[in-house]
């Protein structure tokens, strides 16, 4: 019992890794209902970026590494804000064709540019001892100090986002722009800067997410359509425009793939799979569909 205990908590822990890659796709999804088909791929260049950095500077462990983060995160939202009004501004309409095209494009360019830079060669951001320490929840369970922080952290980004959400002014811009946007710019509002800083503070959790993710396994330049995929199922079984929803859907894609891959090392991207789409045909809401 206590095994299929560890493995559900070990699930646990990997699906709030997964609420963190789905964050900035539903933030851009819920504000501008854009599918950023590059988002998996800005991950792991957000995670080459924080291990390029850590070796410029000779840098390594954990305080580097989560001083190397927060000097990310300024940039990232610059590079968000300037690419949506530079790129993503003029693909957006009621034809969703022109940002799928575009942003496939950008997938590709990006993992071009890290292979060529980087080869194929899988990297992994060094975090001394912490991928090896643990914390001790009884006799016969505990879980790594890594992964629960990453947790932790998720939970902290979810409940931030849904404050931001629903209790700031920039929240109710963001809200507004979503539900109507003519009526919003009649009111005020210029929607090509709620756009551009919607996608800044997607690109802020993209940034975080891609270094945790760096920090947490290896990465190499192809893995971003996995993790793109991963992001979407979780975004889709949790419930389009609800972050905690998004966070449930992430942690039930972690905990299936968990005891899928318990039963047999093969089964467990199966699994999440097949819940992905048992969640289709059953409920294609989601879970937990926009609340906020």
């Amino acid at each position: 019992m206590w095994s299929w205990i560890d493995t559900l908590v070990q699930g646990l822990m990997l699906g709030g890794l997964y609420a963190l890659f789905a964050m900035g796709q539903s933030l851009m999804f819920g504000v501008m209902r854009l599918t950023n088909t590059a988002h998996g791929d800005f991950l792991i260049l957000a995670a080459f970026a924080a291990f390029s950095l850590l070796s410029a500077f000779g840098l390594h462990g954990v305080g580097a590494t989560a001083a190397i983060q927060l000097a990310l995160l300024p940039l990232a939202f610059v590079f968000g804000y300037g690419l949506q009004r530079l790129v993503l501004n003029g693909t957006l309409g009621k034809d969703p064709l022109p940002s799928l095209v575009v942003s496939f494009g950008l997938s590709i360019v990006i993992q071009n540019m890290l292979t060529e830079v980087f080869t194929s060669d899988p990297r992994a951001i060094d975090t001394g001892e912490l991928n090896m320490q643990s914390l001790s929840l009884g006799d016969h369970l505990s879980v790594g100090i890594l992964p629960l922080s990453i947790f932790i952290i998720a939970i902290l980004v979810v409940a931030a986002m849904q404050w931001l959400f629903g209790r700031t002014a920039l929240g109710r811009a963001f809200r507004a722009t979503s539900d109507d946007k003519e009526a919003a710019q009649l009111m005020g509002l210029d929607a090509r800067r709620v756009y551009g800083l919607a996608t800044g503070l997607a690109f802020v959790l993209v940034a975080i997410a891609g270094t945790l993710q760096g920090m947490r396994t290896t990465f190499s330049p192809t893995d971003g359509p996995a993790l793109l995929l991963l992001a979407f199922e979780s975004v889709i079984i949790g419930g389009l425009g609800s972050f905690w929803g998004t966070f449930a859907g992430a942690l039930i894609l972690g905990a299936t793939q968990s005891i899928g891959f318990r039963l047999d090392p093969g089964w467990g991207i199966w699994f999440g799979h097949i819940v992905f789409l048992l969640m289709l045909a059953l409920r294609p809401q989601g879970l937990f569909p926009k609340t906020r």
